[in-house]
C-alpha cells in the first residue's frame, strides 16, 4: 500500500532524488530542501555535479548562493545512479527532444529509466515530468518498472506531472505555479499528490497520466498557434503598411475574449518548437492529421527565413549584399533576460547569415560566450555595446529584446536596425520592420 510512502512524504523524513539538474530539476531541487527534505541529485553530466558540489550555479536566474543553501540542508548531487536505492521518490527532469526527422526522441527518458531500474523498490513513487505525447507513462515506463516484480499502484506509485517552469519570469515561482498530477492508479495519484502538496502552493489532480500528459501538449500548443497567427498577421501589417505593435497594443484594450501575443523572428525555447510535434506524431496512429497545429509550426518555422529576406532587402537600399557585410545580431538567448539558447531563433539566423557569407557578430549580456551546442557552432564572444562598436557594423539585428539593452545608443548609432521586436518608434531612416 502507499500508505507508508505517505506518510514519510507527510513527516517530510521521505528522501527525494531528482534525476535531471537543469531548467526543471535545479529549482525543483531548491524548493525541496527550503521545506526541509534531503534530496540527491543525479545528472549524468560530471561538470554540472562538479559545479554544484562547488557550490556553484550553471544557470544565470539561479544563485551560487542558493546552491550552497541547498547543499548546507542536504542536497548532495552525484552521477552515481545506485544511489537511487536510497530515495522514497524519484523525480525525472530530462529532456525530449525531437530527432532530425521532427519525432519523438525518447532517448534520455527510457535511459535514464534503464539505469534507475535495478535500484527501484517497493514503496516508492516514481514521477515523470518530461514533456511527452500521450500514453508514455502507461505504454513505456509502466512495463519496464514492472520487470523488476514491482507492481504498479500496490507495489511502487507512477505519475505523471509535467514541469511548468518559466526561466526569468519573476511573477512566478516553482512553488507558485499550479501543478498538474495524473497517476496510473488512484493510489499513484494519491501518492503524486503527495509528493506535489508539500512544495507546490496548488496541486491540480486529473483522472490519467494520459490526460496529464495531454495536459501539458494543450499549454504549448495554445501557444505555438496564437504566435503563429500574430506572426503571419505581422507579415500581412507589414505589405500593408501597418505597424502590428500598434495594432496589439489597441487590441489588447479590449477588456474581454482577446489576449496579446507577439512577434518576433520564430520560436524557440525547450517547449513550443518542440511539443506540438509529440502531438501530431501521435495523432497518426490514431489516423488523424493535425492541420492547424502543423500549419502554425510551419508559419513559425518560416519566420527566420523571413527577417533574412528583409535584411537582405534593407542592406540592397544602401547598395550593399549580405555577402561580405559585417552583422551584429543583438540578443542569442530564445526569449528576453534568460541565458537559455535552446532552440533559439537568433542562432538560425546567425547560421543562415554566415552562409550567405555575412560576417556575423552578436552582443548579448546574459551569454558572455557563445555556448557549445549538439548543432550549432561559432567560436565568439559577446561584443560589448558602445557607440563606437555598434556603429562599425554595417547592419544591426535585434533578435531578442533584452532590457539590459542599450536601446536609445542602438537607435542613434547603428548605420541600419532591423527591429524584429518592436522596441524602436517608426518610421526612421535607419529602422526597418521585421
Amino acid at each position: 500500500m502507499n500508505l507508508e510512502v505517505i506518510e514519510k512524504l507527510n513527516r517530510k523524513t521521505a528522501k527525494v532524488g531528482i534525476v535531471g539538474l537543469g531548467y526543471v530539476g535545479l529549482p525543483l531541487m531548491l524548493r525541496y530542501c527550503e521545506v526541509g527534505y534531503k534530496v540527491i541529485g543525479f545528472d549524468i553530466d560530471e561538470a554540472k555535479v562538479e559545479a554544484l558540489k562547488a557550490g556553484n550555479s550553471y544557470i544565470e536566474h539561479i544563485s551560487g548562493a542558493s546552491i550552497r543553501r541547498a547543499t548546507e540542508l542536504g542536497f548532495e548531487p552525484t552521477t552515481d545512479f545506485s544511489r537511487a536505492r536510497a530515495v522514497d521518490a524519484l523525480i525525472l527532469c530530462v529532456p525530449t527532444p525531437l530527432n532530425k526527422y521532427r519525432e519523438p526522441d525518447l532517448s534520455f527518458v527510457l535511459n535514464t529509466v534503464e539505469s534507475l531500474l535495478p535500484y527501484l523498490h517497493a514503496d516508492m513513487i516514481v514521477s515523470l515530468e518530461s514533456t511527452t505525447y500521450p500514453g508514455t507513462t502507461e505504454e513505456e515506463l509502466k512495463p519496464r518498472i514492472e520487470t523488476r516484480g514491482l507492481q504498479v499502484g500496490r507495489d511502487i506509485f507512477l505519475v505523471f506531472s509535467p514541469e511548468r517552469e518559466d526561466p526569468g519570469n519573476q511573477n512566478f515561482s516553482t512553488r507558485s505555479i499550479p501543478k498538474v498530477c495524473g497517476g496510473s492508479t488512484p493510489a499513484c495519484l494519491e501518492t503524486g499528490l503527495a509528493l506535489y502538496r508539500q512544495v507546490i502552493d496548488k496541486v491540480v489532480p486529473v483522472s490519467s497520466t494520459q490526460a496529464a500528459e495531454l495536459t501539458k501538449l494543450l499549454e504549448n500548443i495554445h501557444r505555438s498557434v496564437n504566435i503563429g497567427l500574430v506572426n503571419e498577421m505581422k507579415m500581412v501589417a507589414d505589405k500593408m503598411g501597418i505597424d502590428i505593435h500598434e495594432v496589439i497594443r489597441a487590441a489588447a484594450t479590449k477588456p474581454f475574449g482577446f489576449v496579446p501575443y507577439y512577434p518576433g523572428p520564430g520560436i524557440g525555447g525547450h517547449c513550443i518548437p518542440i511539443d506540438p510535434f509529440y502531438l501530431t506524431w501521435k495523432a497518426r496512429e490514431y489516423g488523424m492529421h493535425t492541420r492547424f497545429i502543423e500549419l502554425a509550426g510551419e508559419i513559425n518555422s518560416s519566420m527566420p527565413d523571413y527577417v533574412i529576406s528583409k535584411v537582405a532587402s534593407a542592406l540592397n537600399g544602401k547598395s550593399k549584399s549580405i555577402n561580405g557585410s559585417s552583422i551584429l545580431v543583438l540578443g542569442i538567448a530564445y526569449k528576453k533576460n534568460v541565458d537559455d539558447v535552446r532552440e533559439s531563433p537568433s542562432v538560425f539566423l546567425m547560421e543562415k547569415l554566415r552562409d550567405l557569407g555575412a560576417k556575423v557578430a552578436y552582443s548579448d549580456p546574459h551569454v558572455p560566450v557563445f555556448p557549445k551546442m549538439r548543432a550549432h557552432h561559432f567560436d565568439l564572444s559577446s561584443v560589448a555595446l558602445s557607440s563606437e562598436s555598434v556603429a562599425k557594423f554595417d547592419c544591426v539585428l535585434l533578435a531578442t529584446d533584452h532590457d539590459k539593452f542599450d536601446y536609445e545608443l542602438i537607435r542613434t548609432q547603428a548605420p541600419l536596425l532591423i527591429d524584429c521586436r518592436g522596441k524602436f518608434p517608426a518610421p526612421a531612416d535607419n529602422l526597418v520592420r521585421a
